[in-house]
C-alpha cells in the first residue's frame, strides 16, 4: 500500500495574508515535528499569483491523516480559514516515486 499524498490549493484574501501565513506555518512545522506519520508537509506559493498557495502533504496511512486532523497545530490552521478566498481544492493521490521507502523515516 502506498503513502497518502494530498495536494491542496487555496487562494488567500489580501487582508488575511499575515494571519494565513502564520497559521499554515504553525500547521506545517508542527505536522513534521510532532506527527510520526506525517512524512512531508510543504507549503508553496504560486509564481504567478502571490495569493495562491499549495500544500503538498504525505502521510504513512489513513490513521496518520486522521491523527493530523486531531493535532493542536491543525486547529490553528482551521481557525484561520476565514482568510481564504473561495473553496479549498483538495486532490488526494498515492505516491509513485519516490517509493514509500524513499520518504524519510522518523523512526
Amino acid at each position: 500500500m502506498s503513502n497518502i499524498a494530498i495536494w491542496v490549493k487555496v487562494k488567500v484574501k489580501p487582508e488575511g495574508l499575515d494571519k494565513f501565513l502564520h497559521a499554515i506555518e504553525v500547521d506545517a512545522l508542527g505536522s513534521e515535528a510532532d506527527e510520526p506519520g506525517c512524512l512531508r508537509f510543504n507549503v508553496l506559493q504560486d509564481a504567478a499569483d502571490e495569493l495562491t498557495y499549495y500544500f503538498y502533504e504525505v502521510y504513512e496511512d489513513e490513521a496518520a491523516l486522521d491523527a493530523h486532523r486531531q493535532a493542536p497545530h491543525y486547529a490553528v490552521w482551521s481557525a484561520a480559514r476565514d482568510t481564504l478566498d473561495g473553496d479549498i481544492e483538495i486532490t488526494r493521490t498515492a505516491t509513485v516515486f519516490p517509493s514509500d521507502q524513499g520518504y524519510w523515516s522518523k523512526g
